[in-house]
């Protein structure tokens, strides 16, 4: 986090520090538009957004989204714990956790399942199980959780 700079930035996107400062404006700025960027793809990967009906492949991208970009995950873990030091932060992270609600209450609707507290719950286990995926790179764990989650939420549809 504290390494995000523009010269940072303008390397990775192969253009100039001065382009990236007069696109952003400001560093919270590039933070914010840095973490919407993670989430819309983060929200994508993890696959919540799919029509179908059930809960069988629920989550699918999990593993993958994780797998495939790391950094992006470990990025917004960081900037949660940095909004405990830099209050300003605070709103941006809650839009950001208030974005994933969303779309797990949505794909639980979607499957009949209109319940705000459990979609709070399984936003929570697809946190955890995202955070520890990204903190230790145990992929199989995270397989195993899923399908224990998927089978939890195929058996609360069924009372």
């Amino acid at each position: 986090m504290r390494g995000l700079t523009y010269r940072a930035v303008a390397a990775e996107a192969g253009v100039t520090h001065g382009s990236v400062r007069y696109h952003f404006g400001d560093r919270d700025t590039l933070i914010e538009e840095a973490l919407t960027f993670c989430v819309e793809r983060g929200i994508e990967g993890v696959e919540l957004t799919l029509d179908e009906s059930g809960f069988d492949d629920f989550a699918a991208g999990i593993v993958a989204m994780v797998a495939a970009a790391p950094e992006a995950q470990a990025f917004q873990y960081e900037l949660a714990l940095e909004s405990r030091r830099r209050p300003e932060l605070r709103p941006v992270m809650e839009r950001v956790n208030d974005s994933y609600r969303v779309a797990v209450h949505q794909a639980l609707v979607r499957n009949g399942l209109d319940d705000p507290a459990l979609a709070e719950l399984v936003f929570i286990a697809i946190d955890g199980l995202v955070f520890h995926q990204t903190a230790f790179g145990n992929t199989g764990r995270t397989e195993r959780a899923v399908k224990v989650l998927r089978k939890l939420l195929t058996a609360y549809a069924a009372t």
